[in-house]
């Protein structure tokens, strides 16, 4: 038996499904969307080698004034999080934590360093260390743009160096 979907005309073979279309994202449905992708993926790559990485600026009490977060697999590296306390913006904190993020990163040889940013945020800051946009989405509200920035570096270049104690031109962070 063969059905079609009345609203898009795909065939179903030997089923009959409900089609339940939703201005939200329901928690057990989501975590056996989000389950079933895992393990085509696991099925798919050796994503058990992907690492985590991150990087925290803390103040003398030990509480952090912030953070870079990401992850690196085989040559390349994602910076997902870049996070600075609003109080503690403008004096070089997000320039080091990118420097030392790529620090450790580079030492596992990684030589690509990508990352997503809005026209809201930070895309001055990293242009200004040595990230180029690689593509650009439009089509936001209010003029908001979406960058995907890329970063490259051959492996006998130096790696990134971080400005100890330095207090360097850090627009955004």
């Amino acid at each position: 038996m063969t059905t079609s979907d009345p609203a898009t005309g795909a065939r179903l073979p030997g089923m009959a499904l409900t089609w339940d279309v939703r201005d939200d994202v329901p928690e057990l449905e989501g975590g056996i969307v989000d389950h079933g992708l895992g393990e085509a993926n696991d099925d798919a790559a050796p994503l058990h080698e992907v690492r985590r990485l991150s990087c925290f600026a803390r103040l003398p009490s030990g509480a952090v004034v912030g953070g870079a977060v990401g992850r690196t697999w085989g040559g390349c590296c994602e910076l997902q999080q870049l996070w600075v306390d609003v109080a503690h913006r403008r004096h070089g904190i997000g320039t080091e934590l990118v420097r030392r993020f790529e620090q450790r990163a580079a030492a596992r040889d990684c030589t690509l360093f990508y990352l997503e940013t809005f026209s809201f945020q930070a895309p001055a800051f990293y242009e200004s260390l040595g990230y180029r946009t690689a593509t650009a989405f439009r089509g936001f509200p209010y003029g908001i743009v979406k960058y995907v920035m890329t970063r490259h570096w051959a492996p006998t270049d130096r790696p990134p160096v971080a400005t100890e104690g330095r207090r360097g031109s850090d627009p955004q962070r």
